[in-house]
């Protein structure tokens, strides 16, 4: 067929406009109208324990929106307003009922999070401008959620789609759509993620904060799947990953961060013990300590001049040769001392007055060593480390293409890199620092025992380090969260809001319900094809819903079981068997909407437990469940048996039945269970 080129142009030329225009509405899920005139809400509860507060407002249909607020008491509030803001908020689907069993979370919005301004998407898309270039002055229409909870898949595989598109169609129109293109994701990439670890955070402190009281709105198992699904955005395929898998990484992941913080605390206090100079952490309310400062006394410059001194994990230059230590005019405090230098109030007896000079500050999360965010003498320092990581993946990325999957010299050459830099303690090329410097914006917003001059010493060198142009700073971001949730609201009342998202999201629930697996797959790659944009929805009906509320609770049971199944050798010693059983006879009842993999946590439960109600049960649901891996199971369980054992003849009667009743069973399973069980057609 003849080709026409100028044909190929156009089209080529629309698709690049087409998805130009997606990117740039990339943070909102949906198009959404501008709030109207907000009305009066009735707020059902509020839970308040130090310093949060929970509130729950109904949302017609069936919902609840569930925000957290926090008392900043580090922003300096106008005489209008009080410290108090609104920070993350989630909507919870209960269907209009009271039965937790068949509730599911939808979407969590970080209210900070704002569609960026056109200047700050434009800047976003400049090659290699590392800087903010200002704020957005307010939040304009409905706040973007962070993530659905609901559907973290289709996150996942909508950046696949997005990654072969920009290899596809961007990158051939030459460098410099390739470069900008790539430079727009990452800084949209980027802004989100920092976000999302501020969510975490605050979410950890409020968790932390009714611990001891019975405040918390939340399940165990939601707050854990919850931060769960916020930590797996950073994984390529985190969004697939089986609600089953995530209790495990939410702990494995709290441990390695934990002992990241404390092995920097004690490399980070060592090393500043060994050259003299004063070690300070920082701690969140609640007590975890995320970063730390190190500090000098002034009479000790003089005492050591011309001592050596030993940068490694510190980063900082050599204080002792300084002439702007010793004729330094910024921030300093004042301190007191025992003999045995021992911090103590002032006015102790044999106190002795030091005046501290800050040195620089740093994150102790961070993977491998801590990491330097404030140079006090050196604004140049964190900045050119936090830009070491961007210049390389961008140089060898967008400009180079080089990737350590597909060139063997590459990936050689920055394994080596990358080991001899984290052993050697050198803060460069190290993974980002998104998540330390969000949480020390979040800390100075709520920690009111800072200075208020070194407060605004640490904010301005914090912000000249940020490289994200759709950065905020963070008291504009509380004025933003406060905007946000005024039209969050608004959105929540309104009928043809989040009430009528809510009834679509449902209706596409309904659709595996009515559908096999081929149409399934066709819907959702069309919804994958159309960036979101086509969703398939079912006609609700009476019938539709009942059996949604159905299939929710089987699911919830089924995972129940799972976790029971996959936890311990011995069920009953672990978890309350009454609960075991109960989940059992549920799904025993219903074994018309399980699948393979109840059967299998069901199988693994009667190996695992020596309660006979349980075992028995145990036999009767994998007898119920119609399909090839319950009658394997059963099958297996007959041959694993005593002879002598009331299980196995239990297990074969079962078998037999479902001959008898032609029962979805493998040919080969067949043949053996009539040579093994007896009983014929």
């Amino acid at each position: 067929m003849k080709s026409y080129p100028s044909l190929q142009n156009a089209r080529r030329t629309f698709c690049l406009i087409f998805s130009l225009l997606l990117a740039f509405a990339a943070p909102a899920t949906l198009a959404q109208s501008p709030p109207a005139e907000s009305a009066q809400l009735h707020v059902s509860s509020q839970t308040q324990s130090n310093g949060f507060r929970l509130e729950r407002i109904p949302v017609a249909g069936g919902a609840e929106l569930l925000t957290i607020f926090g008392t900043l008491d580090g922003l300096p509030a106008a005489e209008s307003q009080t410290k108090e803001v609104p920070l993350v908020s989630v909507l919870r689907d209960t269907l209009n009922d009271s039965n937790p069993e068949n509730d599911r979370l939808r979407y969590l919005w970080t209210l900070t999070y704002a569609r960026p301004s056109f200047g700050q998407r434009i800047a976003a898309a400049i090659p290699f401008l590392y800087s903010r270039v200002g704020n957005r002055s307010h939040a304009s229409g409905t706040p973007p959620p962070v993530i659905d909870l609901a559907s973290t898949g289709r996150e996942t595989w909508n950046n696949i789609f997005w990654l072969a598109l920009q290899n596809i169609l961007f990158d051939p129109y030459g460098l410099p759509v390739k470069i900008s293109s790539r430079t727009y994701r990452h800084n949209l990439s980027d802004y989100r993620k920092a976000h999302i670890v501020r969510a975490l955070a605050i979410l950890s402190l409020y968790q932390d904060s009714v611990k001891t009281s019975n405040d918390n709105v939340f399940t165990p198992t939601e707050m854990q799947d919850i931060q769960a699904r916020l930590m797996l955005t950073e994984r390529t395929m985190g969004g697939i990953i089986d609600d089953i898998h995530l209790r495990n990484f939410f702990q494995k992941q709290t441990i390695v961060t934990r002992d990241n913080a404390g092995h920097n605390w004690e490399l980070l206090r060592q090393r500043a013990e060994s050259e003299q100079l004063y070690f300070e952490p920082l701690e969140m309310p609640d007590g975890s300590a995320t970063h730390a400062i190190v500090w000098v006394a002034r009479e000790d410059l003089e005492r050591n001049v011309g001592r050596e001194f030993h940068g490694r994990f510190l980063n900082i230059s050599n204080p002792w040769h300084d002439e702007r230590l010793k004729n330094w005019d910024g921030y300093t405090e004042v301190r007191y001392f025992d003999e045995d230098n021992r911090q103590v109030e002032e006015g102790t007896r044999g106190a002795r007055r030091v005046e501290m000079i800050p040195l620089a500050l740093y994150g102790l999360d961070h993977p491998k060593i801590p990491a330097l965010l404030v140079d006090f003498r050196d604004r140049l320092n964190p900045k050119k480390r936090e830009m070491s990581r961007r210049i390389i993946q961008d140089v060898t990325r967008n400009i180079l293409s080089l990737s350590k999957y597909g060139d063997l010299p590459y990936f050689l050459g920055r394994t080596v890199f990358d080991f001899v830099t984290g052993r050697r303690g050198m803060d460069v090329n190290q993974p980002s620092r998104l998540r330390t410097y969000s949480q020390l914006k979040l800390l100075l917003s709520l920690d009111n025992s800072f200075n208020p001059q070194f407060r605004e010493e640490i904010e301005r060198r914090l912000e000249s380090v940020s490289l994200n142009p759709m950065e905020n700073d963070y008291q504009v971001e509380a004025q933003i969260a406060r905007e946000q949730y005024r039209a969050l609201l608004d959105y929540a009342q309104r009928p043809e809001g989040l009430p009528a998202r809510l009834d679509r999201d449902r209706r596409a629930e309904m659709m595996p319900l009515n559908h096999g697996r081929a149409a399934q797959t066709f819907f959702r790659l069309a919804n994958v094809m159309s960036f979101g944009l086509y969703t398939h929805c079912e006609s609700a009906t009476p019938e539709l819903e009942a059996r949604l509320d159905l299939k929710r609770r089987v699911d919830y049971h089924t995972r129940f079981l799972r976790e029971v199944a996959r936890s311990s050798p011995r069920v009953e010693i672990v978890w309350n068997i009454e609960d075991v059983r109960r989940s059992l006879r549920f799904l025993s009842e219903n074994a018309a909407l399980s699948g393979a993999k109840t059967a299998d946590a069901t199988a693994l439960i009667f190996a695992h437990t020596e309660d006979e109600e349980a075992k028995q049960l145990c036999l009767n649901n994998l007898y119920r469940i119609n399909n090839e891996t319950a009658r394997s199971a059963l099958l297996r369980i007959y041959r694993e048996q005593p002879v002598d054992s009331r299980w196995r003849a239990l297990s074969a009667e079962y078998l037999r039945k479902a001959v008898r009743e032609d029962q979805r069973i493998a040919p080969s399973d067949a043949r053996t269970i009539l040579s093994m069980v007896g009983g014929g057609r």
